[in-house]
């Protein structure tokens, strides 16, 4: 038989507005004093009316340009009803048939495509509070968090594996970050990340099956998320091989995860939108998005993670440093301030400084060339230096494949030249022959 994982995600972002998203309460909640933050419209008091956050919206919409979305020029809110302590409405607030955002798309480092479903709008709940009050077992719950503006961003089925789940979800963290729409900081619950996992069958006679469907809960770290999924499938082929038991409309699950024994333990029988008996809010009126007020939000996009790791590369940038410029946003400003300055290669510059071999604090100019002065010998920065002189002599790299080995010398020599004689030149030939040999 073979298996083919099927993955999707779903990923909660709190948006860092000042207030909450259907009231003037403050919406950074993370450490104060318990229902400290709230008022009649986040406690759910009768007779409170929502007036939505215009800044959370054009955060939504931001989010959704980012990841090539139609925003959806008619959108409205609805009422997701289900009974939970953290819900003082009874329901929550979201979009359902008709969201800010679908059918987007994000690219994988390999050129894998990853079509996003939704981004869409809701509040967040309150939070329980599991103690123990005079030796008794209680549940507390806090509103501060009730009302906070969230989006809920929607993946498609597409990933394969837990390590392109991953990476799209280190993606989507990157883009919120970069977009400045939410800290994303996982450790306070800012995002959260839910995959669905499933396993396409095909047995040996040609028949095509599906598990059942499994979403994973509120899961807080990329590693977490990885491990869930990697437990899920072996836990769903186990389980299919045992009982034969395939995807139905009524057999999905909610599971959650237990960190320290890296499993994953039932819930709940996961609802259906009808269980929720979605219908509009009729509070709030519907949206109706005109294509100039969208393009004014296009406009104050910046550029996004791919694209600003793509223009480092077009410097001369080594990929992997252009990654970790990127990620530190002081080396990356220490790199962009000096890169221009006589006699210096941005290529060694980026090197130096994510290998940390310059210390940004300091004069980075100064270092730079007496880092210069006493011979260039650290292999990796070499690599950096040999790969670029290369790329910009395709036709002798072609010559050495043929079997004129004689040429390596240009490219020793090239290197010597750009150092001004400054690199080491054993570890110099030595990295010239392992790059055109491998």
């Amino acid at each position: 038989m073979k298996y083919s994982p099927l993955i999707g995600l779903e990923v909660h972002a709190e948006l860092n507005t000042a207030s909450k998203m259907f009231c003037s309460c403050p919406a950074d909640h993370f450490g104060k004093t318990p229902n400290s933050q709230t008022c009649p419209v986040c406690l759910g008091l009768p007779g409170a009316l929502p007036i939505p956050n215009k800044k959370a919206i054009e955060s939504c919409i931001k989010i959704g340009l980012a990841l090539n979305c139609l925003i959806n020029r008619l959108s409205k809110f609805d009422r997701k009803q289900y009974f939970y302590p953290d819900l003082p409405k009874g329901y929550q607030i979201s979009q359902y048939d008709q969201p800010f955002c679908s059918e987007g798309s994000i690219a994988l480092e390999s050129g894998k495509i990853i079509g996003i479903e939704r981004v869409h709008q809701e509040e967040d709940t309150g939070k329980l509070q599991h103690t123990v009050l005079n030796g008794e077992k209680v549940s507390l719950v806090d509103y501060n968090r009730s009302g906070v503006p969230l989006v809920e961003i929607v993946s498609k089925p597409d990933m394969e594996s837990s390590n392109e789940a991953k990476e799209f979800l280190k993606k989507i963290h990157e883009l919120v970050r970069a977009l400045d729409v939410s800290n994303a900081d996982m450790e306070k619950g800012e995002m959260r990340l839910e995959p669905t996992v499933n396993v396409r069958i095909e047995k040996n006679d040609g028949s095509i099956h599906y598990t059942p469907l499994v979403e994973v809960k509120n899961i807080n770290s990329f590693s977490f998320a990885s491990s869930a999924i990697d437990f899920e499938i072996k836990r769903q082929i186990e389980e299919f091989e045992k009982t034969g038991i395939e995807k139905s409309d009524t057999n999905k699950t909610t599971r959650g995860y237990d960190s320290v024994k890296k499993i994953t333990f039932l819930q709940r029988t996961k609802e259906e939108a009808k269980d929720y008996r979605y219908f509009p809010e009729p509070d709030i009126p519907p949206f109706i998005l005109e294509e100039d007020y969208i393009s004014k939000i296009r406009q104050e996009l910046p550029l996004l993670p791919d694209q600003e790791i793509s223009a480092l590369v077009a410097e001369g940038v080594e990929l992997k440093y252009a990654k970790i410029l990127y990620a530190n946003k002081v080396s990356l400003l220490a790199y962009n301030r000096h890169k221009e300055e006589s006699g210096i290669d941005k290529s060694r510059l980026a090197s130096l400084i994510a290998n940390k071999k310059i210390d940004i604090s300091l004069d980075i100019a100064s270092q730079y060339n007496k880092l210069g002065q006493v011979g260039v010998t650290d292999k990796t920065e070499l690599e950096a230096l040999v790969r670029k002189i290369l790329d910009a002599n395709p036709e002798v790299v072609q010559e050495y494949k043929k079997g004129k080995t004689n040429v390596a010398g240009f490219f020793v020599g090239q290197a010597m030249k750009e150092t001004q004689g400054k690199a080491d030149p054993k570890t110099l030939n030595s990295v010239v022959l392992e790059i055109l040999n491998h």
